[in-house]
């Protein structure tokens, strides 16, 4: 397994077995939504409802959003890779494709990025282009609305692919709590979690110990089996909150006190 389909990397122990049992836990509960749902048997209908909730969604917003959403499923169409989770494309083709300027492409793609709809998995450098991954909980957010319009069918479907209610939170609230606040860094990504998760939040996320060493996001949690079911349960939500606040690829590493001190697994 590619271990930036996190969208930021994650050093995680046995990460294959891991993974393996978190897919009987959803087989047999039920999961959370995950984009690696998004292969295999199935999931060409999934998509196609993300896609229509994008398209709909922008097609009663402004005309700006149905400029946007054209735009946005375009490249969702011709150029994303659903087994990598990843969108790699750069702003060149991407003027090509839509039939602007290369500054038009800069702004839509940074409102997207501000948005949460696109989360930047793989910043661009000379020689290569950046690589983006779908929000699929914040474009379920966003869309939420409009699946009405489309049939109680479609509201059931899209509903099972989001967390539970106390997983959901409105992109409103959160930004308004941090203005608010005015956190940062881990301050503001433990602020999110906190609003997604309000219940399991103080027992796991809270106790938390962040560090950042040479760039490396080091979360200490009070005990190995805790740090090990934060990576189980949370692994996913914690990178894609710290992609949002720092807008760039950081590793980071779940690990125990007793591994204080020692070098990173």
């Amino acid at each position: 397994m590619d271990l930036t389909d996190y969208g930021t990397s994650c050093v995680y122990p046995n990460i294959e077995n891991r993974f393996k049992e978190i897919d009987r836990d959803e087989a047999k509960h039920g999961s959370a939504m995950d984009n690696r749902r998004l292969v295999g048997p199935g999931s060409g209908a999934v998509k196609y409802d993300i896609l229509t909730a994008i398209t709909i969604a922008g097609l009663n917003g402004s005309a700006r959003d149905q400029v946007a959403m054209m735009r946005l499923c375009s490249l969702i169409t011709a150029r994303y890779n659903w087994r990598r989770d990843e969108l790699s494309i750069g702003q060149k083709e991407m003027a090509t494709l839509w039939g602007i300027g290369s500054r038009t492409v800069k702004r839509e793609v940074k409102r997207w990025l501000e948005t949460g709809i696109l989360i930047c998995s793989r910043q661009g450098v000379r020689g290569r282009v950046a690589a983006y991954r779908l929000n699929t909980l914040r474009i379920c957010e966003l869309t939420e609305q409009y699946w009405p319009l489309l049939g109680q069918d479609f509201v059931d479907r899209m509903r099972e692919l989001k967390p539970g209610g106390d997983r959901v939170i409105r992109l409103d609230a959160v930004r308004a709590t941090r203005r608010k606040t005015s956190a940062s860094g881990w301050e503001a990504v433990n602020l999110n979690l906190e609003h997604r998760f309000p219940t399991q939040h103080g027992a796991w996320i809270a106790p938390l110990i962040a560090n950042e060493i040479d760039g490396e996001l080091i979360l200490e949690a009070k005990s190995a089996f805790a740090a090990e079911y934060i990576k189980t349960h949370f692994g996913r939500d914690i990178a894609d909150a710290v992609a949002a606040e720092w807008g760039v690829s950081r590793r980071i590493t779940i690990r125990g006190p007793s591994t204080i001190g020692q070098a990173s697994e």
